[in-house]
């Protein structure tokens, strides 16, 4: 190759690494600055240094980042980010320890794009109550149903219809959640039946109750409904379903639906819309966004792993199923002196309460009881302890199997597969070393 062969051959490569460079930031950099917890400036720094060639950095491509980093505001730094186009992360499970799930250990779920600008004085903030059961429409500020209304607090436990779905086979459609799409914070608020009740909604009419928030679509259209799930109305009369507007006693965070929300505990965390702004209530089935189809439904019967499902052999999720979860110690614990281990946890399940939960060495050959809390209040999840003790050195995993009240149990192994790998809730287990 002579010197002007060369010479072009750069000239071809340089033009080429541009077109990809300008293209892979045309692609991608819409998409950063539509994230409400990520600006041009903060994307490039990480723990305040600058990233250096961070206007290049390929599209979907994730800074591997510090230990030092603060991924989402308001979040802990140790929560695991499955996406950040909508925000999704999940909490590891010895961050769950807490009796009450601490807002910035409570997982992230969302299917759009949160508010970009939290109101500074959210007062003024408006909820509608409409539907085919209201005679008319209603409004309502915060403010007004903060001061009309009695307030209620409660420890109620939300849990995503999708957590566990990184264990199914072949795998489930969704993000990949592991066990930490899971928390119960303590909520205040006002009960739901109250303000349908002041709307003077029809109860011979009222058949299901449906949200719609103020986030936005991905794709940007202001007219395009992100997520607008609902409940049967015997469920939105509970005394446990609120519309809340704090959590621990402080402000819900922006990420989790500030300044108002839905909490239906016991349901999957999809029906407990956030940055509430309209309830309707239906003379039929909601038919919102993320009602039909396979989105939160499971086949009515098993199905072969794999199978394709037919949408009109697909039901609505309602009650979660009973489960637990190990969140003391943290997995892999090394016992080098000591052949006793203490463990903790929590488990919880639909609307009714955990009659018991075992613990297990031998691989479910043998089941040892757990001491077990009652629950604080209906859908708070309660608290169980053990010590464990090993027979020799050796690898052991330590599985917890929560009974409810029914007699119904965990299952060892994952359970009925689905195509949305929901309601995953096979035994949790910890791997322990000892030496």
């Amino acid at each position: 190759m002579d010197s002007e062969e060369k010479i072009a051959v750069r000239k071809s490569t340089t033009l080429g690494c541009l077109i990809y460079r300008l293209i892979s930031t045309c692609l991608f950099w819409p998409k950063l600055s539509a994230l409400p917890h990520l600006s041009r400036r903060s994307f490039l720094t990480v723990a305040g240094l600058p990233v250096v060639f961070g206007a290049v950095l390929p599209p979907g491509v994730r800074l591997v980042g510090l230990d030092t980093e603060d991924p989402l505001p308001g979040k802990h730094p140790g929560l695991t980010i499955l996406n950040d186009r909508p925000v999704n992360a999940e909490t590891p499970p010895h961050l769950l320890d807490q009796e009450v799930t601490g807002a910035d250990r409570l997982f992230v779920r969302n299917n759009g794009i949160a508010p970009a600008s939290p109101p500074d004085d959210p007062s003024g903030w408006t909820l509608r109550i409409a539907g085919e059961a209201v005679p008319e429409p209603v409004v309502f500020t915060l403010a007004e149903l903060q001061g009309r209304f009695t307030h209620r607090s409660y420890q109620l436990t939300l849990e995503c219809g999708g957590n566990g779905r990184k264990e199914f086979s072949p795998p489930a459609t969704g993000n990949q959640w592991s066990t930490g799409a899971v928390g119960c914070p303590e909520w205040t608020g006002v009960r739901l039946r109250d303000v349908l009740e002041a709307a003077r909604y029809d109860r011979d009419k009222a058949v299901y109750i449906g949200y719609y928030g103020r986030d936005t679509h991905l794709s940007g259209d202001p007219d395009k409904v992100v997520i607008s799930r609902g409940v049967p109305i015997a469920k939105a009369l509970e005394n446990e379903t609120l519309i809340a507007w704090a959590m621990n006693g402080e402000p819900i965070p922006h990420l989790n639906g500030y300044p108002l929300r839905l909490v239906a505990s016991g349901y999957p965390a999809s029906v407990s819309g956030k940055w509430l702004s309209e309830i309707v209530v239906r003379d039929r089935v909601h038919d919102g966004e993320k009602m039909n189809g396979a989105s939160y439904r499971v086949p009515c019967k098993p199905v072969a792993p794999g199978a394709k499902v037919n949408d009109e052999d697909m039901c609505i999720i309602e009650e979660m199923p009973v489960k637990s979860l190990i969140t003391s110690p943290k997995t892999g614990a090394v016992l080098t002196n000591d052949r006793t281990l203490p463990i903790a946890g929590h488990a919880w399940c639909g609307s009714g309460a955990v009659a018991r939960v075992e613990y297990s060495i031998d691989f479910g050959s043998s089941w040892h009881p757990c001491t077990l809390t009652r629950p604080v209040n209906r859908y708070a999840w309660q608290h169980f302890r053990a010590r464990c003790t090993f027979p020799e050195s050796g690898y052991y995993e330590v599985w917890a199997r929560a009974t409810d009240e029914a007699g119904i149990a965990q299952p060892m192994v994952l359970p009925n597969w689905n195509p949305r790998g929901y309601l995953n809730n096979a035994c949790h287990r910890i791997a322990v070393k000892v030496v």
